[in-house]
């Protein structure tokens, strides 16, 4: 049984690594071409594709459930045609074994995707999107066509770029008062976090009031606000590339501020259950081998995981704008889905 583990595993891993390989390429070489209509200033296409290669353990880790799914029907499907299933089965082998022996491998793949998802996926990001804005704007700190906008009470921020060693670039600040009603804007070229505050520096500062405008400048100016640089490097990235951890910061944050929080609470819950989901692709990867798929070709095979693979993801991304549009669960939204894979997955082996 021992052998056969291995065997069986090793089998499954190599299948989906190697789907790895061939969709995470193609992946990158798209994601690239994509990036080469975004050239402008200083961003080119050497600049683009150093982009491109910091998002590669970003687009690795998206793809694990459906390279998951594609790489068992592949592993499990050269088993069948070989008829090693079958002599498995009639040694005495049950299909709930057989999962657990494709499952095995896919542990490791998923932990390091998680690890990847928490440490590695956010800093590059990050990393990478400070870097396209700065050379966009042909190294202007200044600028509204690029960065993000956060609130915070009755300020609306906008920075152009945020660097993950808790510096930003392009900060502008506009007050206002209870009424909506424009008191004050200034500009920084930059932001330094010192520990509890930032430090903003070469500030340009304009007050509104009944009687006209009143301008200033200073070298630098304290600002206190319980934004950090952990909370700003979820401000710039998709809810998808953010930290299992971030992303509860953040939700938590924005709910305290009365601020729509779905969109980041579902990627929360979708990240937490994508082992879950992951398995799910395997068991389903198990139902189509001893169904439907047991005696296709392997093009038929890798043809049904896409479209099943894809189907899920689309699903759950559907679900998940509903959620926000009908203010339904988010956790629902991301745990449906998995559900219904996996009441498929039963009913597919019980008519097997």
């Amino acid at each position: 049984m021992k052998l056969l583990d291995v065997y069986v595993g090793k089998t499954v891993l190599f299948s989906v690594l190697a789907v790895f390989l061939v969709v995470g390429g193609l992946d990158v070489v798209f994601g690239f071409i994509a990036e080469l209509d975004r050239l402008e200033n200083d961003y080119q296409t050497k600049q683009a594709l150093i982009y491109t290669l910091y998002t590669i353990p970003r687009r690795l880790y998206l793809l694990i459930p459906v390279c998951a799914l594609i790489g068992c029907l592949v592993g499990l499907g050269a088993l069948a045609s070989n008829s090693e299933l079958t002599v498995m089965r009639a040694s005495g082998i049950s299909v709930p074994r057989i999962v657990m022996y494709a499952t095995k491998p896919l542990i490791l793949i998923v932990g390091v995707g998680l690890l990847m998802a928490q440490f590695v996926v956010p800093q590059m990001e990050q990393f990478a999107q400070s870097e396209r804005a700065m050379l966009q704007n042909g190294g202007k700190a200044l600028s509204a066509r690029h960065g993000s906008w956060y609130r915070e009470g009755d300020q609306f921020i906008h920075v152009t770029a945020i660097q993950p060693n808790g510096v930003m670039f392009g900060v502008a600040r506009f007050d206002y008062d209870t009424s909506g009603k424009l008191t004050s804007s200034d500009f920084s070229e930059k932001a330094i976090f010192q520990g509890d505050h930032w430090v903003l520096q070469e500030v340009k500062r304009t007050i509104l009031s009944d009687k006209g405008t009143q301008q200033d400048e200073s070298t630098t100016i304290r600002w206190e606000t319980s934004i950090t640089p952990d909370m700003l490097s979820t401000i710039v990235l998709r809810p998808d590339y953010l930290s299992i951890t971030g992303l509860y910061e953040y939700s938590s944050y924005l709910s305290q501020q009365g601020i729509d929080s779905a969109p980041y609470y579902f990627a929360f819950w979708k990240k937490v259950f994508q082992p879950f989901a992951t398995v799910v692709m395997v068991f389903i990867a198990v139902s189509f081998i001893f169904g439907p798929l047991r005696s296709v070709t392997l093009g038929q095979r890798i043809t049904a995981g896409i479209v099943t693979g894809l189907s899920f993801n689309y699903i759950q991304d559907i679900l998940g704008n509903v959620s926000v549009v009908f203010h339904a669960s988010p956790l629902l939204a991301a745990i449906v889905p998995i559900l219904v894979c996996l009441v498929f997955g039963v009913i597919m082996l019980r008519r097997t």
